[in-house]
C-alpha cells in the first residue's frame, strides 16, 4: 500500500493523517510534514495513525523527532488511532510512556 499524507491546519492545530506503511523509504514523507508544522511552531500536532498498517523503526523515529521539535517551543505532539501492531511498537519499546496516546481526535482535543 502507498503512503498518504495530509495535513489539516487551522491557528491552533495541525492534523496530520498517515495512511498505508510507514518504513525506511517512507518516513521521509511524513518527516517533510512533521518539519513543516513544527517549524511554524503549531500549538497542537495530531497525528492520526488510524490508517498506518505497518510502522518500522525509521517511522518511530520520524514521531520521535517530531516530539522533540514541539517539546522545544513547548507545544503538545499527540499519537491518535494507533492499530494494535503499530500500538505494540511503541509499547514493546515504552514508549508509550513518552508520547500522548489517545483513541481519537476528539479525546486528544480534551486534553
Amino acid at each position: 500500500m502507498n503512503l498518504e499524507v495530509k495535513t489539516i491546519t487551522d491557528e491552533e492545530t495541525a492534523f496530520i493523517t498517515i495512511s498505508g506503511e510507514v518504513d525506511l523509504y517512507s518516513s521521509p514523507r511524513v518527516r517533510e510534514q512533521i518539519l513543516a508544522v513544527t517549524k511554524k511552531k503549531m500549538p497542537l500536532i495530531v497525528i492520526n495513525l488510524e490508517m498506518v498498517t505497518y510502522m518500522d523503526s525509521s517511522g518511530v523515529a520520524t514521531l520521535i523527532e517530531g516530539l522533540q521539535l514541539c517539546n522545544k517551543y513547548k507545544g503538545r505532539f499527540i499519537l491518535v488511532g494507533l492499530k494494535d501492531n503499530v500500538r505494540e511498537v511503541f509499547e514493546l519499546s515504552r514508549l508509550d510512556r513518552i508520547f500522548q496516546i489517545r483513541e481519537t481526535f476528539e479525546r486528544a482535543q480534551g486534553i
